[in-house]
């Protein structure tokens, strides 16, 4: 299904979820991103700074509305009744005006849920109303209308101290600050903005993902009334503090943890960098120096070993020993090199010579002795090295000998 140009309007665009939406949109109607039925003509981005004439000129105008406009936390208990309920009614009376049946989409939240079931929160008791709103204007006017009952969100440009504990945690722990826990073991049902970004394209090609409620579960169906995003994570409280304490310590320890294509940790990391203050974006290396050149250990894993980057003064020879079991990739990134490799018990030397005019791996073999050359006589050498393991100090298995 080829969808065509559309006008895309997008109520609260200066939120965390408006902001990464309209983003996101723009690179697809500037033709970098693809792989979608649907173009991107103009985006209308409304919020409270607004001029309200201007919401009317985008409801005339607009193919598809993703309508995010909302309080979540508020001094004042009526601005949940003024901007959750008051900016729906306003935006389905503009639409209304024009009649305009393009598809609505609704950022409603888990809370409305909990309405009459286990709390009466102000602000699940306003997203419960303006659901209403909704339903009620797409079964009068036969429009589609797409209502998704949001968990808890993560992502890139999230508020913290606001309505998101990863956002709170992330920033806090990236600056230093301490962070609150009143129960470790609850869990949290979590939403990257990837993976709800996604499912917006989806909404956008008429293929939403639909469910019913059964209390705070939702049930997908296929054709219920309301829509969710299908990839949710789940993390107690105490385990998404320990894995951001984790990120806070890498500078130190190297060490990287493993990263899962759409692993929760691996999302996790993302959002806690994009809240790293400026001084925290670069961090030291422990170079090791000697009169040979310097040794620097970049990055560890636990099960994908280690890399580093070894520079050798012109002239200088390095290396000259052996493994059992471990084994290296040397690229050279700077210099010309020679690489020689005997196998342990024998006469017979490989040789590779290398340099930054063409970049090779050459792999280090396990039970053969090998060195690195600068060939230079005036110029460092500089070698990236990958080893299939990190250094054990107690187990070293590195054995000298000559090639």
């Amino acid at each position: 299904m080829n969808l065509g140009r559309m006008n895309i309007l997008v109520t609260g665009a200066k939120g965390f979820i408006g902001k990464n939406l309209v983003a996101n949109l723009y690179n697809i109607k500037e033709g970098k991103a693809g792989n979608r039925d649907f173009q991107v003509n103009e985006i209308y981005e409304y919020d409270a700074d607004t001029e309200e004439c201007l919401l009317d000129e985008f409801c005339a105008k607009a193919d598809f509305v993703f309508h995010l406009a909302g309080v979540n936390r508020t001094q004042d208990q009526k601005e949940f009744e003024e901007v959750n309920v008051g900016v729906t009614s306003l935006l389905l009376e503009k639409l209304q005006a024009h009649n305009n049946k393009c598809p609505v989409m609704f950022s409603s939240s888990i809370q409305a849920a909990l309405i009459g079931r286990y709390e009466n929160s102000d602000y699940g008791m306003s997203k419960l109303a303006g659901e209403r709103l909704i339903f009620d204007y797409g079964q009068k006017n036969g429009v589609s209308v797409m209502v998704y009952r949001f968990p808890n969100l993560f992502g890139k440009w999230c508020l913290p101290n606001y309505n998101s504990v990863v956002a709170t945690f992330c920033n806090n722990i990236a600056k230093g600050l301490p962070i609150k826990i009143n129960d470790e073991k609850e869990i949290l049902q979590l939403v990257y903005i990837d993976d709800l970004l996604e499912e917006m394209y989806d909404a956008l090609e008429a293929r939403p993902h639909r469910c019913e409620y059964d209390g705070l579960q939702a049930i997908a169906d296929g054709s219920g009334r309301y829509c969710y995003v299908p990839r949710v994570h789940k993390a107690a409280l105490g385990e998404i503090a320990e894995l951001l304490y984790q990120f806070k310590m890498q500078p130190e320890s190297l060490f990287m943890p493993e990263l899962p294509e759409n692993s929760f940790v691996k999302k996790l990391y993302s959002t806690y960098l994009s809240y790293l203050p400026q001084k925290e974006v670069s961090f030291p290396l422990n170079m090791v120096t000697d009169d040979r050149g310097s040794f620097t250990e970049l990055l560890k894993t636990d099960s994908c070993g280690q890399f580093s980057v070894n520079i050798s003064k012109p002239g200088i020879t390095k290396g000259q020993h052996w493994h059992n079991s471990k084994w290296e990739f040397f690229v050279v990134v700077s210099g010309k090199g020679l690489i020689q490799e005997r196998k342990v018990g024998t006469d017979e030397v490989i040789e590779f010579e290398v340099s930054d005019e063409r970049l090779e791996a050459v792999r280090m073999l396990p039970g053969y002795t090998h060195n690195i050359i600068n060939l230079s006589k005036t110029e460092n050498l500089v070698t990236v090295m990958w080893a299939n393991e990190t250094f054990n100090a107690d187990f070293p298995d590195t054995f000298y000998e000559k090639v």
